[in-house]
């Protein structure tokens, strides 16, 4: 009898556990897909926007029809045999070939319609041909002029980026430990410096290093002509690094200290830490367990929006440097209105960064057990 009842009750704590389970990853789908879809939304608004800005409302279309009268006029001043006809005729003749290169591109129909099949091509990662931009190996596709300049990008911005990132977090880390003194106090005082933007303090180094000592390049990825050897071309291209790198951290690096420094100071004045360090703890496991972990979400957070941000680079920044980054690309299809590379650059950056907050939001649950999956769907 009493097996029976430890039985029952077993198997009713098991069926108990079981729906709880279901209960729970029910609960998670939903916040999932809900998450999903709001996302991919932002995602859709922002990149439209884009679409309308990058288009000026319609604007852009008139700098196009302008500029394919005046190829068509150029094209028939310089064909022989239309030399000596009527101006009427030839007027006609202009005509009838703008309307058709006006069919052929589609600019006949309202901007607000095709502005949906732009979205739409966008969205499908369907990044079509540049009107101006060309790759170095002549090729007009996006797709081939974006992953030629993602390279020297990521090389950039991820080295700057990364040691900015480590170096901030560990040194103020250390400051936490020396709360007033003469390096948190200096750390303080230098914050302010970066209010000005890197290329501000990267045109500042050119004139230095590059003009006046002539130590270090004026700009570029590597010397010209490209040294023959791998070794040379890898010492080239650290020298061309040097300067642009300086100009992010000097811009960046005591405000990025100064702001970890004060986020580490909130958790070390908590209750807990106080405990601990009466209880004898050494210093550093008491920095492991009671100032770290709980700031480690936030840290995941800084350094997965931080890797995002090195897709874009920096267009002034590229540009001033003569980096042959996205940055530059960026620069230059702004200039020369071509409409496919700026959006391609916009849609490519919405999904990263909508799939970074997505998989932020299933790791901070796991990370931080204060973050859950509450009954009606939403983190609480």
């Amino acid at each position: 009898m009493a097996e029976a009842t430890l039985t029952s009750k077993s198997r009713e704590r098991w069926l108990a556990r079981r729906n709880a389970a279901m209960e729970a990853l029910h609960r998670l789908v939903k916040y999932v897909l809900t998450r999903g879809i709001a996302l991919f939304l932002a995602a859709v608004v922002g990149v439209y926007l884009t679409i309308l800005i990058a288009n000026m409302g319609g604007y852009v279309d008139q700098i196009k029809i302008s500029e394919i009268r005046e190829q068509v006029g150029a094209s028939v001043l310089a064909n022989p045999a239309l030399q000596g006809r009527p101006a009427s005729e030839i007027k006609k003749y202009v005509e009838e070939k703008v309307e058709l290169e006006i069919k052929r591109l589609g600019l006949d129909k309202p901007f607000i319609l095709r502005s949906f099949g732009y979205l739409t091509t966008a969205l499908s990662l369907s990044l079509g041909r540049a009107e101006h931009l060309v790759s170095d190996s002549g090729s007009r596709q996006v797709r081939l002029i974006l992953l030629e300049r993602l390279p020297a990008t990521l090389l950039l911005w991820g080295t700057g980026e990364l040691l900015l990132f480590f170096i901030s977090v560990f040194f103020a880390l250390y400051l936490s430990r020396r709360y007033g003194s003469f390096l948190d106090r200096l750390v303080i005082a230098l914050a302010p410096t970066s209010a000005p933007p890197p290329w501000f303090y990267g045109i500042l180094l050119i004139l230095v290093f590059a003009s006046v000592l002539r130590v270090l390049p004026y700009g570029g990825i590597v010397d010209a002509p490209p040294p023959k050897t791998t070794l040379g071309y890898t010492l080239s291209v650290c020298k061309h690094l040097v300067l642009p790198i300086a100009a992010l951290l000097v811009e960046e690096i005591f405000i990025a200290i100064y702001s970890w420094r004060t986020f580490f100071l909130i958790f070390s004045s908590e209750d807990y830490v106080e405990m601990a360090k009466a209880k004898g703890l050494p210093s550093g496991a008491i920095e492991r367990r009671y100032i770290l972990r709980p700031t480690l979400p936030t840290i995941i957070t800084s350094f997965a929006l931080l890797l995002i941000g090195v897709w874009t680079g920096g267009i002034v920044t590229e540009t001033i440097f003569v980096w042959p980054g996205l940055g530059r690309l960026l620069y230059e299809a702004i200039g020369s209105f071509d409409t496919p590379v700026i959006v391609a650059s916009v849609v490519l950056y919405a999904y990263l960064l909508a799939i970074t907050v997505f998989l932020l939001d299933i790791v901070y649950a796991i990370l931080d057990p204060r973050v859950k999956v509450g009954a009606e769907g939403q983190p609480g």
